[in-house]
């Protein structure tokens, strides 16, 4: 994992979380990909174990990544589609609304949108 900034709007087990599903999203965690181990996370980001494991908990429970007895959490199979599905599906409903009434609101094109997608 990469250096994380944890802010104060969020716990940090779901921070965590949504960083680790960022990492499948991106391609940095594939399936059958191992998951740092608790201990590992834990030490490096300087959290309490529990934290570590009530995200990887919640990952386990909506059947992201999966425990393997003596070995670890490792990514599903499934868990790219299912995230791709539900990251979509939470972006349109929740994110893109107040997106688009911004947008709406500056006035903005559809032109102009394109034309600053390729400017950084």
């Amino acid at each position: 994992m990469t250096s994380i900034q944890w802010s104060d709007g969020a716990p940090i087990y779901r921070q965590l979380k949504d960083r680790v599903i960022a990492m499948m999203l991106d391609g940095l965690l594939k399936p059958g990909d191992a998951l740092p181990s608790v201990r590992q996370v834990a030490a490096e980001y300087q959290l309490n174990p529990i934290t570590v494991s009530r995200a990887y908990q919640e990952l386990a429970d909506e059947a992201l990544v999966e425990k393997r007895r003596g070995l670890g959490m490792f990514v599903t199979e499934e868990a790219s589609k299912k995230l791709l599905g539900s990251e979509r599906e939470r972006f349109l409903h929740e994110e893109w609304p107040a997106v688009a009434e911004r947008i709406e609101r500056l006035g903005l094109s559809l032109e102009e949108l394109l034309q600053s997608k390729g400017k950084k």
